[in-house]
């Protein structure tokens, strides 16, 4: 019933910035933890950020910390990782996920706790 689709991916130089979008149907952005992960070339999919439902509580990865944040537009149903002083390193493609409800601190960066996946959008940082 939820999907996800993710969007804003492209080509974009080391040190610049660029927003990905995910937009909800089947349910709203408000009740759900709603999370960024990435893969890599090569990599396995990890953790990058997250929101909590209801009153917005943001979790980064530690490679992300002070870069990355996660705004949410509730009256538009979408969430965005607006991602500044991207590095090289930070290529690869980047999915939403989405959970009814709670997910506890320590379990945001689990695959598993996510109910709900997007197609995944392409991100390639040129050095």
């Amino acid at each position: 019933q939820v999907q996800l689709t993710e969007s804003g991916g492209g080509l974009v130089q080391a040190g610049g910035p660029l927003r990905l979008t995910c937009a909800v149907s089947g349910s709203h952005v408000t009740t759900m933890t709603m999370a960024w992960f990435r893969q890599g070339p090569g990599k396995e999919r990890e953790f990058v950020a997250s929101v909590t439902y209801g009153t917005p509580t943001a979790y980064y990865a530690d490679s992300v910390k002070g870069r990355f944040t996660t705004p949410r537009d509730s009256a538009k149903n979408v969430v965005y990782l607006q991602m500044n002083g991207l590095f090289p390193n930070d290529t690869a493609v980047y999915y939403c996920a989405a959970n009814p409800g709670g997910i506890l601190g320590q379990n945001m960066g689990l695959e598993s706790m996510y109910r709900s996946w997007g197609q995944g959008t392409q991100v390639t940082v040129s050095g």
